[in-house]
């Protein structure tokens, strides 16, 4: 009989750093008394006799990191060893706990049914996750509208774009990108709500002083059988009005990573946020950066539909059954949010005004052309010059989006570069 394979273990570690968590992970695979493995990225050699745990760390300036810890069925307790990067030859300690993930049951990818509890007003690495899944796997669950109100029409969450999550991917770690492929929104409930607003950045000195009356609420009748949305109550120039739905997401993002604080719910960066851009639809793929383990996924604030711009401040707002999956990539990040559709690449530059938006939409595209296509600097602006779409995706927000995209069939003849 051959030898037993050794055991494998997954850790989330959390390091008290003089009152500022960090997070990490640590993996180890254990023969006997012999462990190796990573820990945040760094190889990882040590014992463990019973509970007691001793790991030495090299990271890649190769300077060492010495952990002990004890552990207690699925949780842990410990104590890092660092060189101190203040004073040379000097080291410092640092408390730590941690908790065992599960592992992956056997079988293909699963979709995972969540209800969800509570909602978050926070894109934040310090929320317990509400779901642990895979790369491959799917989640299936309920947003609530930006006003916090679910299906039933009760108000279940504070006003502000209330997000569901967050879901912890394994395997996902600073410096992947995390794909988050949208496969089903449905309207769940029979009406929306919006107003009548025009927001400043849209709005023309000759309708201002009349656009000061405006900001009244709409209600909308929504036709879920037909997929049409139109006024509750009409105006007669509006009584025959009606437009087709496209249910979206306008919440999407990740948790920041280390040092930076959480990120309002209304807000938007580089690892996602209120973007509300219109092109987060049923179909399509939405690339983010991961800066935490696990990626930390969020979402919500559905919308029936919206207009290029969200120019009336509030979308169609509404509640949804949400079905999305997720995969990893690997050692490649991006840096803003991306998305593709079957027909067209996206970069989503979201900024303090329209023109700085612009560049960071078109940065971001020349990056991925870059990235993917291995073009250079001259050769996607030949792209760009002969190809690029915009879109303003959002003037309603406290920052701007802007969208550039590239029809994919225009690069269909170009070699991507493998595994990309």
């Amino acid at each position: 009989m051959g030898a037993s394979e050794p055991t494998k273990e997954a850790w989330l570690v959390k390091t008290d750093l003089w009152g500022n968590t960090s997070y990490q992970t640590l993996t180890f695979a254990q023969e006997g008394q012999t462990l190796t493995g990573v820990f945040d990225g760094d190889k990882l050699v040590g014992t463990r006799r019973g509970d007691a745990l001793d790991v030495t760390v090299t990271d890649a300036s190769n300077a060492i990191h010495h952990l002990k810890a004890t552990i207690t069925g699925a949780a842990m307790t410990g104590v890092v060893d660092d060189p101190d990067t203040n004073s040379p030859g000097k080291r410092v300690s640092h408390p730590f706990i941690g908790h065992r993930l599960p592992q992956r049951p056997d079988g293909p990818p699963r979709v995972y049914s969540f209800t969800p509890r509570d909602y978050s007003n926070e894109f934040s690495a310090t929320r317990a996750p509400v779901l642990t899944v895979w790369p491959g796997d799917g989640i299936r669950t309920q947003t609530i509208d930006s006003g916090g109100v679910d299906r039933y029409g009760r108000t279940v969450a504070l006003f502000g774009n209330p997000q569901v999550g967050p879901f912890y991917v394994v395997g996902a770690e600073p410096g992947d990108t995390l794909a988050v492929h949208i496969r089903q929104l449905r309207l769940n409930r029979d009406y929306a709500d919006s107003l009548d607003s025009i927001v400043g950045p849209a709005l023309g000195r000759s309708v201002a002083a009349e656009a000061q009356a405006l900001g009244k609420p709409v209600r909308w009748k929504l036709d879920r059988e037909k997929g049409l949305a139109s006024p509750m109550n009409p105006t007669p120039a509006l009584s025959h009005y009606s437009v087709p739905v496209r249910p979206m997401l306008g919440g999407m993002a990740v948790a920041p990573g280390f040092g930076s604080p959480a990120m309002s719910t209304g807000d938007t960066g580089r690892s996602g946020g209120n973007m509300d851009f219109n092109q987060v639809v049923e179909g399509n793929t939405v690339y983010l950066p991961v800066y935490q383990p696990g990626a930390l996924l969020y979402f919500g604030d559905a919308h029936a539909l919206q207009g290029d711009g969200e120019t009336s401040q509030y979308a169609l707002e509404t509640s949804m059954d949400v079905e999305v999956s997720v995969d990893v990539i690997k050692g490649k990040t991006v840096p803003m949010p991306r998305v593709e559709s079957p027909t067209q690449l996206m970069v989503l530059g979201q900024a303090g005004s329209v023109d700085e938006a612009t560049r960071a939409a078109t940065t971001g595209l020349i990056k991925w052309l870059a990235q993917d296509y291995g073009l250079t600097l001259s050769e996607a602006a030949q792209v760009l010059g002969s190809s690029v779409h915009y879109s303003v995706a959002n003037l309603a927000g406290r920052s701007v989006g802007v969208a550039a995209s590239l029809d994919k069939a225009l690069l269909a003849n170009l070699q991507k570069r493998a595994g990309k």
